[in-house]
């Protein structure tokens, strides 16, 4: 960061991209932590940005706008974990703009009302999610999950959300409560779903009013609505790669962020002179971001970025996505008008819907002309339609009018009837009464559900019980605590209710009666992970415990079922393969549970089997069809847009609604075509640094080092014009650095495959050569039965560079073979069985199997370099003995000469002859040079 200029550059190239913006904010690092938990700028560095710093610079003008009159937006935009929901809500002691906004406000609000007692404030607060196109109110959830609220459009407003309820605060604690209570709403869906944060759009709305009397003795009303945008991490709007999956990850994949690229895009243009439509009703979130984007409203945007190297294209796409916004010119106006001028509009406009609603005719500006070309039952539907949106707007005006003619002190009681008094009790039951909390891996969700545990059973499931959780693998009748009151501070047993209940204490499994202590860790099935509090057994032994945390309670789970820490892994990336565990789990119970007949394992995939020569082995995710035995391999993210997809899939299965989907739809099947990876050869260059033909049957190898087939390869040296050398011109060199700035010309050939797995079809071979920017591929192979390749190419270095020298002496050419799967012919395997009974034959066959040798690398490059150097080994000592017999020629002719001594030039040329048949053409200069006698 420089000034208000951003600096990205490409770890792969060093090549420097500059954005200018207004602010340009680095929270990377740099700062100190206050005694209260607060990040302040470290002394001596003056480039972190705190919390204050960015308010100041932003905040401060969202509330001058909101007391102006001025319709406010303030949205963040950027990759998950970048810093949106910091810089919005903030976390402990640094609060973020939304909190230190609201609190100013009152501030202000209390020092104008002594200056000024005759003008009324209003403030309104509102906070809703959009999940998949459905919009919820988080401070009054509806049990509708899964549709949400409708998007309405008004002439004057634009559109709204019809029944989304808005909370009269008097104070900033007030707000603050309302906070809670929608956090708390969103995450108990988040926690039902196992989600985070990232994956839905959060907006928070406050409308602040202004009463007075004007000049002229009449009552005006000066208002703005501030919207406070938290959006969805950047990263789901893109598309994993590959085509077959855009349908089946569309579900999963957050495409309202698409939607706004695009408005962004088109408002863009039109701010730069050209005319194209604005696509502001392709997503619920555009339509709701209208006024902010392109109408009435001052508009700031936070582009939150990553400073990680592997986050690259992330952020650059990011920077592009801010830059384009910057062009966006919106026109704000103060909303100020007489409050009975504003009564009077509304009663006018709703005479006028009601008289259309009355006669039953259609507005002929909505048609536009086509009624003529509409048939009777296009008719009727448009009539439905447009008279759910005249009922809609109807209510809407009637509420707009009801709320402007209560008083500010009906409005005030009604709220204080109204706050949280739920939540107020629990948050003072919590500090003596035994109780779980939730852990989430989103550190804002984390201890925001709270479960009260009464003395007696305490039932937990998703049915008829005193606690109920939703998520895979529960049961309706999952588990129970046992509260006993006795001294000195209570007994609390916890128990199965069903013997396929899974259960885990501490990350172990519990399948007897066991104590539950303070702090102690408890997951419900898959993914409901909570902690037990006991007050009464912390006051009474008094020691001082630190809180677990989801990363604390993942690790111990791990732990338990084998997985040690790994030293070739960096703490980001265990965390994230303990992360992996859990989310692969949660997938196979939700398999179980909708019988999806496939399971779903962790495999490590080493560089080699990615298509590369060196870097670290990477986590990815298989999935295995259980009928069939074919499987897939996908890497990380991938799985992960699968799994949210599942979810949404599974959420359908839970509520009884038609959750099967075709399958180019279905998260837990695979398209036919699915190209995958079959295995990978390891060709060594370094014959061709000796100018050495070689000849080789390599093994292939899946991803599991195992062999499974052969592919057979030749290495030869050539002319330019791709002719092989003969045995005659021979070029071998003994040391490489004498073909250094010498032209090299080779052909690699690829001659046939042979011994695969009879269920791959279509299959090829590809690889890349060290300069090649794309991949070489080979002809496509119907079947296993047919192994002819006779692929070929030929290279040219012309010259041969120190770099290309390095690479063919050191380096390995991956040579990856991929294909197609196809079903074994007499169909499903387990024909008799669901997907849970297969999985647990699966684990019994494991367990009573003795236990297996550990799987040795058949092959790798290490392997294959050894038997080139032993090769190039044979042919020096061959070369050497050559050269031996070459001397002892030599020195006969001189003596038969009679010459005993040999010029130094003959002797250099004689050595380095090519072939024996040169070196005999030189010697024939010994008998008649007289010279050398001497």
């Amino acid at each position: 960061m420089e000034g208000p200029a951003t600096i990205l550059t490409n770890p792969q190239t060093g090549e420097e991209k500059r954005f200018a913006f207004d602010y340009s904010y680095w929270s990377h690092d740099g700062m100190i932590e206050q005694q209260d938990g607060y990040f302040s700028i470290a002394p001596n560095n003056s480039k972190f940005a705190d919390q204050n710093t960015v308010y100041r610079d932003l905040g401060v003008g969202v509330l001058r706008n909101a007391w102006d009159g001025y319709n406010s937006t303030l949205f963040a935009y950027g990759q998950t974990g970048s810093g949106k929901s910091w810089s919005i809500v903030g976390y402990g002691a640094n609060k973020g703009i939304v909190p230190t906004f609201a609190e100013q406000l009152y501030k202000e609000i209390d020092e104008r009302r002594h200056s000024s007692p005759s003008t009324q404030y209003e403030v309104k607060f509102s906070m809703l999610e959009i999940y998949s196109e459905a919009v919820r109110d988080l401070l009054h959830p509806s049990d509708d999950k899964r549709h949400g609220l409708k998007i309405r459009e008004h002439p004057k407003k634009g559109f709204y959300v019809e029944g989304l309820k808005t909370q009269f605060v008097d104070s900033y604690d007030a707000i603050e409560k309302q906070m809670d209570e929608g956090t708390l709403n969103r995450t108990v869906a988040a926690t039902n779903m196992n989600a985070t944060s990232s994956r839905a759009h959060t907006i928070v709305g406050i409308t602040f009013v202004q009463k007075q009397k004007n000049e002229a003795g009449q009552e005006t009303a000066k208002t703005s609505v501030v919207n406070l945008v938290d959006l969805a991490g950047s990263e789901r709007a893109d598309s994993t790669g590959a085509t077959g999956d855009r349908l089946k990850e569309g579900a999963a994949i957050n495409q309202s962020l698409s939607a706004l690229g695009n408005v962004i895009a088109a408002l863009a243009d039109n701010s730069n002179g050209k005319m194209v439509k604005v696509p502001f009703r392709d997503s619920v979130l555009t339509k709701l971001l209208k006024n902010a984007l392109g109408g009435n409203s001052k508009t700031v945007m936070i582009a939150a970025i990553s400073p990680a190297d592997i986050n690259y294209e992330e952020t650059l796409s990011t920077l592009r996505y801010a830059d384009r916004a910057k062009q966006i010119k919106t026109v704000a106006t103060v909303n100020e008008d007489p409050t009975e001028k504003l009564i009077r509009e509304l009663k006018t406009e709703n005479e006028k819907l009601v008289k259309l609603l009355q006669e039953g005719n259609l507005p002929a500006d909505i048609v536009n002309g086509d009624r003529e070309n509409m048939s009777d039952a296009e008719l009727a539907e448009l009539r439905k339609d447009l008279e759910e949106e005249m009922k809609a707007e109807l209510e809407e005006n009637e509420r707009e009018m009801e709320e402007m003619r209560k008083s500010y002190e009906e409005k005030l009681e009604a709220a204080q009837r109204d706050v949280m008094s739920g939540l107020t009790e629990i948050n003072a039951a919590k500090t003596s009464t035994p109780h779980l909390y939730n852990l989430n891996m989103d550190a804002q969700l984390s201890g925001i559900v709270c479960h009260l545990l009464h003395p007696g059973e305490n039932k937990i499931g998703h049915k008829d019980c005193d606690i109920i959780l939703q998520g895979p693998s529960l049961l309706e009748q999952h588990a129970k605590i046992t509260f006993t009151e006795q001294e000195p501070f209570g007994s609390f047993l916890i128990e199965k209710l069903h013997p396929d209940a899974r259960l885990l204490l501490n990350g172990d499994p519990e399948t007897e009666v066991a104590e539950l202590h303070h702090y102690d860790r408890i997951m419900f099935g898959t993914t409901q992970l909570y902690v037990f509090v006991n007050p009464n057994e912390k006051k009474v032994l008094q020691q001082d415990i630190p809180a677990p945390t989801h990363e604390m309670a993942q690790m111990e789970i791990a732990a338990h079922a084998g997985l040690e820490d790994r030293g070739d892994l960096d703490q980001n990336s265990q965390q994230g393969l303990i992360e992996l565990i859990q989310a692969v789990e949660e997938a196979n119970s939700m398999s179980e549970e909708m019988d999806r007949r496939v399971k779903f394992d962790i495999v490590m995939l080493s560089p080699q089997a990615r298509g590369l020569t060196a870097g670290q082995t990477e986590d990815h995710v298989r999935m295995r069809n259980l009928d069939s035995g074919l499987e897939w391999i996908w890497p990380r993210q991938k799985f992960l847009n699968r799994k949210f997809a599942m979810q949404e899939m599974f959420e359908d299965f839970k509520e009884g609604e038609n959750w099967q989907l075709p399958d180019e739809q279905d998260p837990f099947t695979e398209t036919p075509d699915a190209e995958v990876y079959i295995g990978t050869s390891n060709l060594s260059l370094e014959s061709l640094a000796y100018h050495m033909a070689l000849e080789i049957a390599l093994n292939i190898t899946d991803y599991r080092d195992r062999k499974i087939g052969v592919l057979n390869v030749t290495l030869l040296p050539c002319n330019e014009n791709g002719s092989p050398y003969t045995v005659e011109q021979d070029k071998f060199v003994d040391d490489p650095a004498d073909l250094l700035n010498q032209d090299l010309h080779f052909t690699l050939k690829i001659a046939s495959i042979s011994g695969l797995p009879p269920q791959y079809a279509d299959m090829y071979v590809q690889y890349t050569m060290f300069f090649e920017n794309e991949s070489n591929r080979s002809a496509v192979i119907s079947d296993t039965s047919a192994s002819e390749l006779n692929f070929s190419k030929q290279f040219s270095f012309m010259p041969l560079t120190k770099e290309v020298l390095e690479y063919l002496s050191t380096g390995a050419l991956l040579l990856q073979v991929w294909g197609k799967q196809r079903p074994p012919k007499d169909g499903s395997l387990h024909k008799s069985k669901n997907t849970k009974q297969m999985i647990k034959s699966e684990l019994m066959v494991l367990a009573s199997a003795a236990p297996n040798e550990p799987i040795k690398k058949t092959v790798d490059i290490a392997k294959v370099t050894s038997q080139m150097k032993m090769h190039v080994t044979e042919k020096k000592l061959a070369r050497l003995e050559e050269k031996m017999a070459q001397f002892r020629k030599m020195i006969e002719m001189a003596e038969k000469n009679q010459k005993p001594r040999i010029h130094v030039k003959i002797l250099w040329d004689v050595l380095r002859a090519p072939t024996p048949e040169v070196a005999d053409q030189v010697m024939t200069l010994i008998p008649f040079d007289n010279i050398l006698g001497k």
